[in-house]
């Protein structure tokens, strides 16, 4: 995985709206097949390349959470980071990510709500040039008054 920041925390007092986050992660075969696993759902467009070759995505596709999962980890560990309370999170998918994919995962301060702690995100996920994944976060962020 790459990234831009090392992982740690930001206070809600050092926040500003703007800033910016991100990591790069391809997305394997062996990624695909330990989420099935953890999450059950054993969907075989996601498992199964004879049966994924008839259909709309004409071959297998990642699970979507496995890709939203991309952006819990921005929020959880660099933006605000750790400490970080997921409160909502709304998501739309817009194109398909397969094996081998190189997702770039986008976390940006849309919002802040410094009375009650609150942070809005823009979230944003993209292969090459393509956008698979858009929505907002709204979380609960750290802060040195209470932490």
């Amino acid at each position: 995985m790459l990234d831009n920041f090392p992982r740690g925390t930001i206070c809600i007092e050092d926040l500003e709206i703007g800033m910016t986050r991100y990591l790069r992660k391809e997305i394997t075969d062996r990624d695909i097949e330990m989420f099935a696993e953890v999450s059950t759902d054993r969907n075989p467009v996601h498992l199964d390349d004879d049966y994924a070759r008839d259909t709309i995505f004409e071959g297998r596709i990642a699970h979507g959470m496995l890709t939203a999962g991309l952006i819990s980890a921005v929020i959880g560990e660099q933006l605000p980071g750790h400490g970080t309370v997921y409160l909502g999170q709304s998501l739309k998918f817009m194109a398909p990510v397969r094996p081998g994919d190189v997702v770039y995962a986008e976390v940006k301060v849309a919002a802040i709500d410094h009375a009650r702690r609150r942070v809005t995100l823009e979230t944003h996920c993209a292969v090459g040039d393509t956008v698979v994944l858009k929505g907002e976060a709204l979380v609960l962020a750290p802060s040195r008054k209470f932490d």
